[in-house]
Order: C-alpha cells, then structure tokens, then sequence
C-alpha cells in the first residue's frame, strides 16, 4: 500500500464512521500520513482524529478510539496503535512493500514526481557564488519534478539595504550551471537568506495544485564555501555544497574521496552500486527480482520499505522549500537502510532461490532506482561499479 492508497483508506475509514453515525462531521478531502514521529510506532501515522475532534465536538483520543476499528478492518492494514493526544499509528500487512516496488518499478525515474508547482515559475536570484550557483542548478531540476519552472538570475550583493518583497529582478543576468565554469563570490561573503515564500503544509499522500497569481522571487544565498571546492572533482565538490544546509558553512576537504563508511557521499553511491551487483549475480543464479511481501524480521527492510515510501514527500519539500540538503540526506537514509537489508538478498551456499529472493531482490532493485534518480537530481555521477 503507497502514501497516496493509504490516505484513502484513512477517507474511508472516516466516512465508515460518519455512515454508521459515530461522528457527526464533513469528511475531509484528505488524510496526512507520514512516517511516525518520535513517540510514534508502525509503518505510518496519521493526525486526522486531531484534524477532527474540534468539528466533531469529541477530545482526539475519543475520535481516534472510534477511528481505530474501521481502519484495522481495512485490506493492507495489520494493527493501528493510538499514541500521544490521538495519532493513529498503522502498522502495514501483507502486500504493503510490493506495491510500492511495483510503482517504482512502473514509473522509474519519474518516481516521487509530482504536480504541485505544475505551470509555475519560481524566480531564483543568486549571487556570483559557486555555492549558491550548483544549489540553484540542483533546484531548476527538484523543481522540475513537481511541474515547476524555475529561473535562474545573478544579482550583485551590496550593503544591506531594505528592499521591498516583490521587486524587479534588478541587474538580473541568466546564471550559468556548469561547475567548472562558476566563480567565488570574493570579497562578498553572504549568510544564508531563507526564501521568501510562505510554503504550505504538505500532504505527502495526496499533493495538490497551488495557484499563485504571481510568482514569488526567491533569493538564495546560502553560507559560501571557505575555499575552492573544484579539485575534489564534479561528484565530491557538488555534495560538499549540496549536503549541509544552506546555513552550515560547507566542509571543503579531502574526505569526501575517501571510500569508507564515514563518507556520506561513499555510502550511497556504494548502495547504488551494490544494487546493481545483487541484480547481476541474481541472474548468475537464475532469479529475478518480483514484487512480494518482506518480513518485519528481516535487518534493514522495514526502514529501506519506508525510505522509499518517503522519497516522494522529500522531494516535494525540497521543491518547496528550495532545500536541496533534504533529498541529499535522505540518500544517505535510503543507503543506510540498503547496505543493512543487502546481506538478505541472495541465497546462501546450496540454499535455492525462492520467493523470499525474489522479492527482496526486486525491493532492492526499487532502492537502486531511487538511489539513482536523487543522485541525478543532484548532478553527481551513480555508477555501477564502485
């Protein structure tokens, strides 16, 4: 079961209850579900007995309470928990993990894309910055993924002068994207500047179209880099920029080369890259990835199923957020939980492939293309062999 196929289910549960009149309220046109929090437990949690207790006239914990059965009874769900003042926490059954391997493997590298920011313009000004130069060339495609347009403009920083929001793009010159050809900012170091957009809470399970009569300029000046990050090479240089936050001034060093497990950027090309080699020593032995159940038991799946689940939202949240960093540190999650769950994979010794293989196969397969897709976005290299 996907986000998207669980909030209906949620909608469902609520109008079950409003029919069998046990709440007196409008159903909501739609349900937020998102990993569960601290506190929390399960596949997914939802806040929905909270969004109603105020028109149902009842505390969140009662509206949960009578929430709780409908949803238990419901196809895909294995138990609901009620935690804190009345989130519902769900716990998947049978059938949750391969159906969302099937929708990955449906879609492909269009998996998480949206429709959010569909026939926007987002206007990105930028200072001659490097920094700031690769996160708004990360940004145009993240903002692609949700329908969006974004255009990139240089600006020339001066002393702090109040400008009113909405101006002109005032000496606005097309920015360049190529690394290699970016500068320094020199002399002009700037601080990070949030963007000037009052993003909305997003529902992960159900995005739906925002319409702006007017574009909202979004100025980027994340913290620069205390020196040239260019030899570290293409790869290395642009998650030096792009994996802290637009506040942290980036880490320029060496050990962004290194091949080991302190190396964020190592982990998840390494994960990508084992993918591959779990694909090609599957078909040494005769076996292909297909869609099916992965037990709870199993070290690393749990997490490498909900990593998956939640790229969609990452994106969308970057997107909106112009927050590149999310999706980068999501990789280093996604990786993490593959490099656990990896181990899983394969028969061992005479043991022979069975179906268990196959649809941990095809779940790591799914992780592949997700690992590849985010590090495309970001513009670094996914090879197969590392």
């Amino acid at each position: 079961m996907t986000p998207v196929e669980l909030s209906r289910t949620v909608l469902r549960a609520v109008r079950r209850a409003v029919d069998e009149g046990e709440l007196s309220v409008v159903v909501p046109v739609r349900a937020v579900v998102t990993p569960p929090g601290p506190g929390g437990c399960g596949d997914y949690a939802t806040n929905i007995a909270l969004q109603l207790a105020r028109p149902a006239g009842r505390p969140a914990l009662q509206v949960a309470e009578i929430l709780r059965p409908h949803l238990t009874r419901s196809e895909g769900v294995a138990d609901v928990a009620i935690t804190g003042p009345g989130f519902l926490n769900i716990r998947l059954g049978g059938g949750a993990g391969a159906s969302l391997v099937r929708e990955i493997q449906r879609r492909r590298d269009a998996y998480g894309h949206g429709d959010i920011l569909a026939g926007q313009i987002v206007p990105l000004r930028i200072p001659y910055d490097i920094r700031a130069e690769v996160v708004a060339d990360t940004l145009v495609r993240i903002v692609a993924t949700q329908g969006g347009r974004a255009e990139v403009h240089h600006i020339h920083i001066h002393p702090p002068r109040a400008e009113p929001e909405g101006t002109e793009l005032a000496r606005a010159e097309p920015a360049g994207t190529n690394l290699s050809q970016a500068k320094t900012a020199g002399n002009h170091p700037s601080p990070a500047e949030p963007p000037r957009t009052n993003a909305p809470q997003i529902d992960p399970a159900r995005p739906h179209r925002l319409h702006r009569p007017h574009p909202q300029i979004t100025t980027l000046r994340p913290t620069p880099a205390s020196e040239d990050p260019t030899p570290l090479g293409p790869d290395a240089a642009r998650w030096a920029l792009l994996h802290p936050a637009a506040h942290d001034r980036p880490r320029i060093s060496a050990d962004h080369l290194l091949q080991r497990e302190s190396n964020p950027l190592f982990r998840v090309r390494y994960a990508h890259a084992r993918t591959r080699a779990l694909t090609r020593n599957a078909a040494a032995l005769g076996c292909t990835g297909d869609p099916g159940d992965v037990p709870e038991d199993v070290p690393g799946g749990g997490e490498l199923v909900g990593a998956l689940a939640g790229y969609p939202a990452v994106l969308t949240q970057a997107a909106l957020h112009r927050a590149p960093d999310r999706l980068a540190r999501h990789l280093v999650t996604t990786a993490d939980a593959l490099l656990a769950f990896q181990h899983t994979v394969l028969p061992f010794g005479d043991e022979k492939p069975s179906a268990a293989h196959r649809a941990r196969l095809a779940l790591a397969e799914a992780a592949g293309t997700v690992l590849a897709g985010g590090l495309s976005l970001l513009g670094i290299s996914a090879p197969d062999y590392l």
